[in-house]
């Protein structure tokens, strides 16, 4: 069982790490309320150590190996926790934990359905059994001081969807970084996606 590595980034994605351990490059899932502060973790040489959670995808005929990283232990304890709702297994844990955790351990505390329906893959069945299985048992995990990633993580994914939008145009992936980069700077409350296309569509119409 892997519990931890260590390695060199070689590659980042929405929600993976190739990390480089002695010429061998290992897959990494990253849940987004992770990856965020990936970059800030990362060591002066590119070098991180993550916790991992390690299980075996079963599939048609094979069973993958999967490693999915945390940077503290708090992290991991959490999407242990998550991942003893009934139907909520690793892969979808991983693609539902796209707000700090903080946050979703407070919805969780206080049944709020709405908010837990925001997350990627939870429908209100799914909403209730988490409020059902985990309300009152995560209080600790709203301790966690990561409520300033909200809007870090909104930024994020709408900047990389955009981003690919821009890429489809045959825009070069730095210019089409540095218009995004701009936006994004002078307008801190963009939601959607929609919008922020709209506004570098503007600014370039003022060059």
């Amino acid at each position: 069982m892997i519990s931890r590595i260590s390695g060199k980034i070689l590659e980042k994605g929405t929600n993976c790490l190739v990390l480089d351990l002695g010429g061998i490059g290992y897959d990494v899932f990253i849940p987004a309320c992770v990856m965020q502060r990936i970059d800030e973790s990362c060591g002066a040489d590119g070098k991180i150590t993550l916790l991992t959670y390690h299980y075996y995808q079963v599939e048609q005929a094979k069973s993958v190996p999967m490693l999915i990283g945390f940077l503290n232990q708090v992290e991991k304890d959490f999407f242990e926790v998550f991942i003893t709702v009934s139907g909520i297994g690793p892969r979808a844990a991983l693609k539902s934990l796209n707000k700090p955790i903080s946050l979703i351990a407070k919805a969780i505390d206080e049944g709020d359905l709405v908010f837990l329906k925001s997350l990627p893959g939870i429908g209100e069945q799914r909403a209730k059994e988490i409020v059902a299985k985990l309300q009152n048992k995560v209080g600790k995990f709203g301790l966690i001081q990561d409520c300033d990633m909200q809007v870090k993580v909104a930024a994020s994914g709408i900047s990389e969807e955009a981003l690919d939008v821009l890429l489809q145009l045959e825009y070069k992936r730095t210019e089409a970084s540095s218009m995004i980069k701009k936006v994004l700077e002078s307008n801190t409350q963009v939601n959607t996606t929609e919008e922020l296309l709209n506004l570098v569509y503007k600014q370039r119409r003022l060059k």
